[in-house]
Order: structure tokens, then sequence, then C-alpha cells
């Protein structure tokens, strides 16, 4: 039994393609809820990465045949002694050894570069087996990883959307957040809220709970903005915001998006929920996610379920969400592993 690793890049569209059906076998395996493997996302994550971010895409084959992939994120304008990393191994080839040799090269390629420390995500226990850990759990801990963040998976089922109780809670926070107006667009952001979205943006990571994940805020500015819609349009990702406008001083003071994948209309993920401490207290964060999630629905009738990741520690936005109906699905392990 041979196992090799090797670098790929945008160059290598058999590699791009060996690993897009590596990815594709390990959704449908281990994440059958999830929308199917976008091979538009995955090609332009390869081709067009983040701004600020130099991946470093390694493919492993076992005795010739493609068997695992790993993605190692490096920031380049903050976060530089810091990396993310996505490992997947083909259903058909794991306990072979195959993870172990991504992993072990990966150290190799972090240490060479300066990273002192990595971290990945992993699903915390198997579907429905919820009090024993996951493979990957093991897996992880193998190596020394601790787990520093545990995030939950709520989802939302439009059926069981309760419209009357949003429309209660939409009037109750309206009548919080007088002296706010509410803004809605699609795509990219219009050039006199960029900067404001900018501020916001570089806000999450100072501002969501974050355990024990070493991550500092990330340094975002208009330039970079741009850079990430540019990336995310690529991906076919179809995004729909809602921001609220304080109208004293008339900055954007709230923001939440939503977006669609090209791969599956049917669902769509809530992503950044983000309010300036200075304007907390207002019910901002409810009335823009419910004024966004009618946004989405107005433009994708199709869309059957929305999925959100939040710290289980992030008490004010996990009660926002069990408000609008969503529910537990699965936990989530955020590793951290010293290189």
């Amino acid at each position: 039994m041979t196992i090799t690793v090797t670098p790929f890049g945008p160059a290598d569209e058999q590699a791009i393609e060996q690993a897009y059906r590596i990815g594709t076998a390990y959704v449908a395996a281990d994440l059958p809820d999830f929308p199917p493997f976008c091979r538009r996302r995955f090609s332009a994550m390869v081709h067009q990465p983040m701004p600020g971010n130099a991946p470093v895409n390694l493919l492993a084959h076992l005795d010739g045949e493609p068997a695992g992939h790993l993605v190692l994120d490096l920031p380049q304008l903050d976060n530089t002694e810091n990396a993310s990393a996505d490992l997947v191994v083909h259903p058909a080839y794991r306990r072979r050894g195959v993870g172990r040799a991504l992993v072990q090269h990966g150290l190799a390629v972090l240490r060479a570069h300066g990273r002192k420390r990595v971290s990945a995500m992993s699903m915390a226990h198997p579907p429905g087996e919820p009090d024993r850990p996951s493979a990957a759990a093991a897996f992880a801990t193998s190596f020394g990883a601790v787990d520093a963040l545990t995030d939950i998976r709520r989802r939302l089922t439009v059926a069981d959307l309760d419209q009357a109780r949003l429309d209660t809670l939409l009037a109750d926070a309206r009548s919080r957040a007088a002296g706010y107006a509410v803004l809605r667009w699609q795509g990219c952001t219009p050039d006199d809220l960029a900067a404001d979205v900018a501020y916001l943006d570089g806000r999450l990571l100072a501002d969501a709970p974050m355990g024990d994940l070493a991550w500092e805020p990330e340094r975002v500015d208009a330039e970079r903005l741009r850079g990430t819609e540019s990336a995310l349009d690529a991906r076919g990702r179809r995004r729909y915001h809602v921001g609220l406008r304080h109208e004293a001083s008339g900055r954007l003071v709230a923001w939440t998006m939503l977006d669609v994948g090209a791969s599956a209309d049917w669902h769509s993920f809530q992503q950044i929920t983000i309010v300036d401490p200075e304007h907390r207290g207002h019910r901002l964060g409810l009335l823009s996610k419910i004024e966004n999630l009618r946004h989405l629905l107005a433009h994708e009738p199709a869309v059957r379920v929305i999925d959100t990741f939040n710290a289980a520690s992030n008490d004010h936005m996990i009660t926002i969400n069990e408000q609008l109906g969503f529910q537990v699905r699965d936990r989530w392990s955020n590793w951290q592993l010293d290189v």
C-alpha cells in the first residue's frame, strides 16, 4: 500500500476534479441533509481564493487512486501565525492512513510557512448518536488537538414558519428601533454602504464568542470587502442583505446576510449578523433577521430550509434564532492544534 501526497494549484484541472469527487463522496456519505457538494464553489475556491488568503491544496493518492484532499488556508493580512484546514478522506479509503499522511504533510507545510497553530471543524457526534464521539473527534485528539469552541447547527424549516408570530416579533422590534431605517440589497454592497459594511464585517471575530480559539479580528476595508464579494460571485453565492441605518448619524450600524448556493436552490445559509456595540439594545438583530428572511423568500421561493451555525455560548443570537423557529440539528467542534 503506497500513499503519495502532492500539492496542486489552479492550473491542474485533473487534480481539481479528483479533489472535487472526493468532496462529493464525503458530503453524500457524512452530511446527507446538506446541499450537494458544489462544483462551481469548489473550483472557484482554487482559482479565486478570498482576498488575503494563500491556500495550499494537497491531494493524496492510495495506490494511485485519489483518496483524500487537504486545503490549508494561510491568512496574509492578519492572523499570520494561524492557519485553518479542511481535511476530507474519500469514504472508500478510510482507516488506511490517508488522513494521517495528509496531516503530517500539512504540518510540515505549515512549519515551513512559520505558522504556529491550525484550526479545523468537524461534527462532534455521528448523526443520531449524541453520546458517541465521531471518528473525526478521535482522529483530531490523536494529534493532540483540543476542542477550543463548540458550534451548534440549527435549521429553520420554511414550511413551519409561524408568520403571525413573526409579525408580532417584527412589530415589537420596530417599536424599539425608532430612528433606524431598513435597507435591503442583493449581491454586492452599494458604494455608499461599503465602508460601514466593511467595519461591521471586521468586528465579527471581536464580538462573537471565540472560546479558546486564538484568532484575532480581521482588518477589513472597502477594498477587501470588494475582493470578498468578487470571490463569492465566482462561487455562485446569491446573497441577500438587510442593513439598518442610524438616521441621526447616517451610518449603517447593523447588517445581516443570507445566501443560496449554485448547487441547491432549496437551501440557504444564514451568514453574518452583526450590530455595532453602540447601537445594541434596540432589537436591531431581530429586526434585521426577520426583514432579511422575508427578503430572501420573496426572491428565492424554492428555499425550503435555512441552516445557521452559532457558538454554543452565543446566548443572545441563539435566543433570536429560536424565536424565528430554528431548531438544533447537530454540534460541531472547532479543533485547534499547536504546530
